[in-house]
């Protein structure tokens, strides 16, 4: 790897971060509407070919945001509806993404495990 491709991954990942800042800074949309409308983005630049571009070039920049998760859905989503019709379509996207959906209840739950949770005052 090249110090360009850490630098395209920074760049384009932090421009997304940017963005849903500056969504929430600005804007009376909450932090859950933000999640859902940045993976529902994701879904549609996946659907229209539009997000693959920004993967290759920025790698983990583009696909670890929440436009990613939802880019990954949508891939899922196409790919399988390719192979299996329509009820691939509405099981790729999530056989596409079990893995990291696994993961964060798996760490979700050893983090509650370890650590005592407090309420705020």
């Amino acid at each position: 790897m090249e110090f360009r491709d850490y630098l395209y991954a920074f760049l384009i990942g932090g421009g997304i971060c940017v963005i849903g800042q500056l969504l929430m800074s600005y804007t009376n949309l909450t932090p859950a509407r933000i999640l859902v409308l940045f993976v529902t983005v994701g879904v549609f630049l996946a659907a229209f070919g539009l997000y693959e571009p920004l993967v290759k070039l920025a790698g983990a920049g583009a696909t670890i945001p929440l436009t990613g998760f939802g880019y990954a859905l949508g891939k899922g989503a196409i790919e399988a509806a390719g192979e299996n019709g329509v009820l691939g379509a509405f099981t790729g996207g999530v056989i596409a993404t079990a893995g990291g959906i696994a993961a964060a209840v798996f760490f979700g739950a050893l983090n509650a495990i370890i650590f005592k949770p407090k309420t705020k005052k």
